[in-house]
């Protein structure tokens, strides 16, 4: 709130001209700017013919880090940001320049709309920078962002982000529009779908169920297994991968190192006890600093559930050292108190010079002054204005709290007093609060066994035993898993992305980029990821291209083998039935019994027959013996009977459906797109 604050101040006559300075940067050659890509060697990927060079790419991963720090956000997941990256080039090269060839187009008058007129993007009113304190959009807060892009760099990149996604916005939602919108169901479509959906039948049917043993009469010939692999051959279309095995050694503290975690929280739990420092002493003797929270009972449970019995059941002022696992943690209660779960707080913000102002300021308003009337005269905030009162920040829990704000949950109502956070100096008051319950504040002394380097060594070495005796080749590392009593793991077709590797997540990429540099029959050296060391082994590699029919053969021979059955079941049950004129008849042929299903459709969800039988009950004729039918499960014979038209399917069901089926849709427009432009993604190769 005061960063804007200080934009707005500082740059407030300017905002009309970066609005039109950088609508211009926007609408001028981006186009040229990005084509620059494709002359390097590193080439991270490829979009509708354009390559994507390492440093570009990169460069563009760095704007959305960048991004995100703005908004405050964890810019430690790198791949995060290159997947945004990777998104934000689909859509530039790829989805924008699908629909500028469906006839888009997304001028400057409407760019200038969405962002600075009537018309505003959903990609400004939705941002929760620019939401004013009654909730909804500010233009304020979005014209002080404008204004400090024009003096700093990473107010710059963001908006310049911003202006980016409203223009692709633009093109994806008219995009999507002409299509949902071009999906009609008109009036003969809909009494076509209604006469589908609406047609029903009684049935009464016998059933006779393949056989489970197979059928060794039956032959698949290699010829016929060919023809049908050329007949599907995009069915087995592959992309690049490998078949590995490996052995995982996790690195877990050793009986040692856990007994040195006890010793340490053994040795620091009399002061622990006694210290009245405590920010100073667990600072430096525990693995977590202090929190300056307020629990209820059952709410320590999020730290430990023995701490929480001891603290609140057994009422200890000072708990026993406790175990979760590999971690020692002793509680200690500093204050009990009834304190509210949530508060009112209002406030006047002093900034710079102003801020020598604040006990000037508070002694008037404890003479009785308008704090509301003051905080518009005098605060740097004025944005805060809750139910349109100025100054009124609103309700602040404790996890909802402006850092350096703890005290109002236990200050009393309608005493104001002066808080110093790193936005200045603050008049601050609670109007009002929620029913006090009773809480302590608690510290928490934590120390955590870890992973010696001597334990490192020792597992490191188990692994580099497992490496040696492979000798480099398959045959010697599962010679060596046996010798040695280790489990060895599979995985087949991992791609360069694989990150998880048994419970070693997202750290498994070097086991994948290794793997795909090497050949089959090829055992690494001990590769490190993370808490982890892993031998591995590629036992089969596959290349981009369609699966050999070798590999799918018997997959194949499957499928051909379970038409062949139903033909030659079919044909049987035709010759056992030859002649007969009821169903009772066809059943007792059959040695099977006669069942009945009421009120056949098609329809959705209606009827629980397989979807072979339900249609050939609704194209039968009604009263007349059908069959026999092969379906999934078993061949029929029926007699549809009580055929009529039903009117539970509407031609607004139609409409709606129809809709439905459209914005379905829309969400393969990417993939698909990307499979017609033969996008390459060669992310994995570098990260």
């Amino acid at each position: 709130m005061a960063v804007l604050q200080k934009m707005r101040d500082k740059f407030g006559l300017a905002i009309s001209i970066i609005i039109a300075l950088s609508l211009l940067y926007f609408i001028a050659p981006m186009d040229d700017l990005m084509n620059m890509f494709g002359s390097r060697k590193t080439t991270v990927g490829v979009i509708s013919g354009k390559k994507i060079s390492y440093e570009d790419f990169n460069a563009e991963t760095e704007k959305f880090k960048t991004v995100a720090r703005m908004g405050g956000g964890d810019v430690s997941e790198e791949d995060n940001f290159r997947n945004m990256a990777w998104e934000y080039f689909i859509y530039r090269y790829l989805f924008v320049e699908n629909a500028k060839k469906a006839g888009i187009t997304v001028g400057n008058d409407e760019l200038v709309d969405c962002i600075s007129g009537d018309h505003i993007s959903p990609v400004l009113a939705g941002n929760r920078l620019f939401m004013g304190a009654d909730g909804n959009f500010s233009r304020d807060n979005l014209n002080a962002l404008i204004a400090g892009a024009a003096e700093q760099a990473e107010f710059d990149v963001y908006w310049k982000y911003l202006q980016n996604t409203v223009n692709i916005q633009q093109y994806v939602t008219k995009y999507n529009t002409l299509f949902v919108n071009g999906a009609v169901c008109n009036d003969l479509l809909a009494k076509a779908e209604m006469a589908f959906n609406n047609s029903s039948a009684d049935v009464d049917y016998v059933e006779y169920q393949y056989p489970f043993i197979t059928d060794t009469t039956i032959v698949v010939k290699s010829g016929e297994i060919k023809n049908y692999y050329n007949a599907h051959k995009e069915n087995y279309k592959q992309t690049e991968s490998r078949d590995i095995e490996f052995v995982l050694y996790e690195v877990t503290p050793s009986a040692a190192d856990i007994a040195k975690a006890s010793d340490a929280i053994n040795e620091a739990y009399d002061e622990f006890s006694t210290t009245a420092k405590m920010k100073n002493f667990l600072s430096k003797n525990s693995d977590k600093p202090y929190a300056d929270t307020w629990y209820k009972p059952g709410e320590l449970k999020s730290v430990s559930a023995q701490l929480d019995q001891q603290v609140f059941t057994d009422g200890k002022a000072v708990t026993g050292i406790v175990r979760d696992g590999d971690t020692f943690r002793a509680a200690r209660v500093m204050e009990s108190a009834l304190v509210p779960d949530s508060v009112y707080v209002k406030h006047i913000l002093l900034q710079g010079t102003a801020a020598t102002k604040a006990d000037s300021l508070l002694a008037v308003i404890q003479k009785g002054a308008d704090f509301a009337d003051l905080a518009a005269r005098f605060s740097a905030d004025q944005n805060s204005a809750d139910e349109g009162v100025k100054g009124n920040i609103g309700w602040m829990t404790q996890t909802y709290m402006i850092p350096g704000f703890e005290s109002v949950l236990t200050a009393a109502v309608g005493k104001p007093y002066i808080v110093k956070t790193m936005y200045g100096n603050h008049i601050v008051a609670v109007s009002k609060r929620t029913t006090p319950v009773a809480k302590k504040k608690v510290a928490v002394l934590e120390k955590a066994a870890y992973a010696s380097s001597e334990t490192h060594n020792v597992i490191y070495a188990d692994a580099k035993r497992l490496a040696i005796l492979s000798g480099g080749k398959l045959e010697g590392y599962r010679a060596a898993v046996d010798s040695l009593g280790v489990y060895s793991q599979k995985r087949a077709k991992i791609s360069r992305s694989n990150t998880r590797y048994g419970s070693a997540e997202d750290t498994g990429k070097a086991v994948a980029r290794w793997a795909f540099e090497a050949k089959p029959g090829k055992v690494s050296d001990v590769i490190e990821i993370g808490g982890y060391y892993v031998v591995a082994a590629v036992t089969a590699a596959r290349n981009d291209g369609y699966t050999p029919v070798e590999e799918v053969a018997e997959s194949i021979k499957n499928t051909l083998y379970t038409r062949k059955l139903h033909d030659k079941v079919k044909a049987e049950v035709a010759e056992k039935i030859a002649g007969k004129t009821t169903l009772a008849e066809v059943a007792e042929a059959l040695g099977t019994s006669v069942t009945s299903e009421k009120e056949v459709s098609l329809a959705t969800g209606r009827g629980n027959l397989e979807p072979a039988l339900s249609g050939a009950v609704l194209a039968a004729t009604e009263g007349q013996l059908s069959g026999p039918v092969a379906g999934s499960r078993a061949v029929y014979v029926f007699v549809a009977t009580n055929r009529q038209e039903q009117s539970f399917y509407t031609k607004e069901d139609a409409q709606t459906e129809t809709a439905q089926k459209a914005q379905y849709c829309t969400r393969f427009f990417e993939p698909i797109m990307s499979k017609e432009a033969d996008v390459k993604d060669n992310r994995a190769k570098f990260y």
